[in-house]
């Protein structure tokens, strides 16, 4: 998932352990964290109890009590959805995708066992308040639509659901004598959520599971996956909560406002994270009278964008450039190969072939580049020992003098990598979120998007898990074999506390593997395909195409030439290097008057 910024390898090494102790403190207090809270809920819910025993809520606008006896389930289903509702609160009590199923061959269920509940709170002339949650309600069934009403005091309140096609679930709310009740012209809708395990991968589902939110007349989106939300300023066109796969939202017609929310990690069991969200919504007339619609989708691009309400956004496909690779550029090419009734496996091998013949020129002057620095390393090597003792500068300069009469642009080798990096972090977004590769097999991996683990213990080892990637292994072992083949062209330190990349480069791979262990297997397999590539590509060029003694004899040529002219970035390396050389001459000069 991370990006090249410019940093060496020792640098994203340092990052990396850093970061993975900085998680390690986070969950460790995030753990203990959890535990005083929820002994505090405990405490709290216990005296909540007792108070409700003593008053129930809103006795004194005559609520229904709220009994065994008085609690009703009512039911509709269409090809997509398999909903319930429940008489107390007037709530969705159960929500189930009919066409998916979560990890394990089990029911998918978004809304299940009381996992979440959600109402309009308001607050009556006394300054008291109370919540639809806490209603019982009456429900009547016509065809595809559900009403419940309740009444609370003189005011009735009804809720009416309509199930529609394409995962749609309508919801208005019509109040009758509300306005005799409250006087301030706003209602709180309360929505809280504790979102359900669906996938194989628990930490690469939590990473997925986060608020996302359209504003600004749908034009505009944003999304939470850590903090708390924070929208005091904008109305919300709608909320959701989103998963790896799937996504639970409410659009409000007439919009929230000054909504904020929070959510927390769940560290172990069939529960990933708690959310709660309170946004405002205006009464008319101090009579809440709009519609609200419920979405319950799988994230699928082309469903996503037939509702022309921004929600394509939800799936997170990367921003600005990584984004439209992964629209325009990998989904096409993926829905083509796949049309052809192929394994999603071998659709990725294709795809990484395609991708690997688009970059072919750019390889290829990579490798050639890589060999004419072999055939110079016996002169660069002179060039170290002759100035050995010299001004690092000063050896520095003739160096690149060397590169320069052979007509060797060392920064042509930062192309290939350059053009890579926005190529990884595309795919590091497509594989674990493409919804047509959701339990897709390919040999040992059941499923491509999350990690396979043919090999694993009971134990659970620091960075690794309770299990080892046969594809994150196959990959490792890959890019460690392209390592030491590429590696010869690389220089060794020449001053002391100087790191040898040599070693980084090899330590890379091994620390590739703690990264893709538990990263979606397609992703492994497209890096094992890839670079095994690489390593053809390699063979391919050195005994087939580039002849080195060809190379050397261009590289002679080209010395009895006139010295080809310097490049911007190259003049300018050279001017900072005289710049500095000169400033420490001077340096020098000083100390000893």
């Amino acid at each position: 998932m991370q990006q090249n910024n410019g940093l060496d390898k020792n640098q994203l090494i340092s990052f990396g352990v850093f970061s993975m102790i900085l998680i390690g403190f986070m969950f460790y207090f995030q753990n203990r964290n959890a535990k005083a809270e929820q002994e505090k809920l405990a405490v709290d819910a216990k005296k909540t109890e007792q108070t409700t025993k003593a008053k129930p809520v809103a006795t004194n606008l005559n609520a229904t009590a709220v009994t065994p006896a008085s609690v009703q389930k009512v039911n509709l289903q269409n090809d997509e959805l398999a909903l319930e509702f429940s008489s107390v609160g007037g709530q969705l009590s159960s929500v189930k995708l009919n066409k998916f199923q979560a990890f394990g061959g089990k029911p998918l269920y978004l809304f299940s066992n009381n996992n979440t509940s959600y109402g309009f709170q308001f607050k009556d002339k006394t300054g008291k308040v109370f919540n639809t949650k806490d209603l019982v309600f009456a429900p009547t069934v016509a065809g595809n639509s559900v009403t419940l009403s309740s009444k609370i005091g003189t005011a009735v309140i009804q809720f009416v659901y309509t199930l529609k096609a394409k995962y749609t679930v309508d919801f208005q709310v019509k109040t009758q004598g509300l306005a005799t009740l409250v006087n301030d012209g706003k209602a709180d809708f309360v929505w809280d959520y504790t979102v359900k395990g669906a996938e194989k991968g628990r930490s690469q589902e939590e990473t997925h599971t986060e608020f996302s939110y359209a504003f600004n007349n749908y034009k505009d989106y944003d999304y939470d996956a850590r903090s708390d939300m924070d929208e005091p300023d904008e109305t919300l066109n709608w909320i959701g909560v989103k998963q790896q796969f799937f996504s639970a939202v409410i659009e409000a017609k007439n919009g929230f406002t000054k909504s904020k929310g929070n959510q927390e990690a769940i560290a172990e069991g069939e529960f990933l994270k708690k959310f709660n969200f309170d946004g405002q919504v205006n009464l008319a007339g101090n009579e809440l009278n709009q519609d609200f619609t419920w979405y319950f989708m799988p994230l699928d691009i082309d469903l996503l964008k037939s509702y022309d309400k921004n929600f394509d956004e939800i799936l997170p496909l990367g921003w600005s450039f990584i984004g439209s690779l992964n629209r325009y550029v990998f989904i096409p090419m993926y829905n083509l190969i796949s049309s052809w009734g192929l394994a999603a496996g071998w659709v990725i091998f294709l795809m990484t072939i395609i991708i690997k013949i688009i970059l072919s020129p750019v390889m290829f002057k990579q490798h050639k580049l890589s060999a004419m620095m072999k055939v110079i390393r016996p002169e660069i090597d002179e060039v170290n020992a002759k100035y050995k003792d010299a001004d690092p500068m000063k050896k520095q300069q003739e160096t690149m003098a060397v590169y320069r009469k052979a007509g060797v642009n060392q920064m042509a080798g930062c192309l290939p990598a350059l053009v890579q990096i926005p190529l990884f972090y595309a795919l590091f977004r497509f594989f674990p979120n493409m919804l047509d590769l959701r339990g897709k097999s390919f040999w040992f991996a059941p499923d491509l998007t999350a990690y396979d683990d043919v090999i694993h213990w009971s134990t659970n080892i620091p960075l690794l898990g309770n299990h080892l990637s046969i594809f994150a292994l196959a990959c490792t072992v890959v890019i460690l074999i392209y390592t030491i083949m590429t590696s010869g062209n690389i220089q060794q330190p020449q001053q002391e506390g100087m790191p040898n990349m040599k070693v980084l480069m090899y330590i890379f791979p091994v620390t590739f593997l703690f990264f893709l262990n538990s990263s979606a297997s397609g992703l492994s397999w497209y890096y094992f395909v890839s670079n095994a590539i690489n390593i053809v590509i390699i063979l391919v060029i050195k005994y087939f195409i580039l002849d080195e003694k060809k190379i050397h004899a261009q590289i002679q040529a080209n010395k009895q030439k006139e010295p080809k002219k310097e490049g911007t970035f190259q003049k300018r390396m050279r001017e900072m290097m005289e710049k500095a050389q000169e400033q420490q001459k001077a340096q020098t000069t000083t100390k000893k008057k």
